[in-house]
């Protein structure tokens, strides 16, 4: 057998035991194991941003158990096997990849988006954005709802635009807290982190994964000021703590 069928089949046998034999495994549903799956990615996406690849291999490992766990509930359920969601994502795979199994040709990565989702609204989907969760934290969800809509040409043609759009965002944000109207506000601060996601796109750039640096960076930063703060940080004004916090970017 294969080292990585052999390896697989492993996992499923030894999910099969657990669910027979353990009385922690024997308890869960699907929507107890959500909270945790959600957990495990969280702790694959820490692994990633370190490029920690020990802890990617782990956190691997673990999401693979809870999709074998999540295939042997529906099974239980007689809604779906194992080999059902296997074979639906390779079919899936197979015929959104005319360029590589069937005649279709392809120039870059932007032609390959575009032949997927049009793939996909011939086969009965309603929108390009039918497919991003309503669960997905706001900066990843506007970051796809940009991707997708980019690929049916909702697009700016150049940086710069974009980069005019941040700026006349920024303005109208400005206009709307001289107005002093709250909602007004808080409206125009979502459209400017909105354009400001979408010139990350432009730039290349990630940027749930750029501020989980700057969350990383910070609190690095303000742990150094707690641990060499001379008196308690309550009974410190901010001139002496940015001397702490500029002494630690130092080091």
């Amino acid at each position: 057998m294969d080292p990585k069928a052999e390896a697989f089949m492993r996992l499923v046998n030894i999910m099969d035991d657990l669910r027979e034999k353990c009385p922690w495994d024997q308890k869960q549903t699907i929507h107890t194991l959500r909270k945790l799956t959600i957990e495990e990615m969280y702790e694959l996406v820490d692994a990633i941003i370190e490029d920690d690849y020990e802890g990617i291999k782990e956190e691997v490992g673990d999401l693979f158990l809870h999709l074998v766990f999540y295939a042997k509930i529906g099974s239980e359920k007689e809604a779906f096997t194992l080999e059902e969601s296997l074979h639906a994502i390779c079919d899936k795979l197979v015929k959104r990849h005319p360029h590589i199994y069937g005649d279709a040709s392809v120039s870059s990565d932007e032609d390959v988006k575009k032949n997927w989702e049009a793939i996909k609204l011939a086969e009965g989907k309603k929108s390009v954005l039918q497919g991003v969760p309503k669960s997905l934290p706001a900066m990843v969800k506007a970051y796809r709802l940009q991707e997708k809509t980019a690929t049916v040409g909702f697009e700016w043609d150049k940086l710069e635009d974009v980069w005019d759009k941040v700026l006349e965002e920024k303005e109208e944000l400005e206009e709307a807290v001289e107005e002093g109207d709250a909602a007004h506000i808080e409206e125009e601060f979502g459209d400017l982190l909105f354009s400001l996601v979408n010139y990350a796109r432009f730039q290349g750039i990630d940027p749930e994964a750029a501020l989980e640096k700057i969350n990383i960076k910070f609190k690095k930063r303000f742990e150094y000021i707690e641990a060499h703060a001379s008196k308690e940080l309550v009974d410190m004004n901010l001139e002496e703590m940015d001397a702490l916090w500029e002494e630690s970017k130092k080091k």
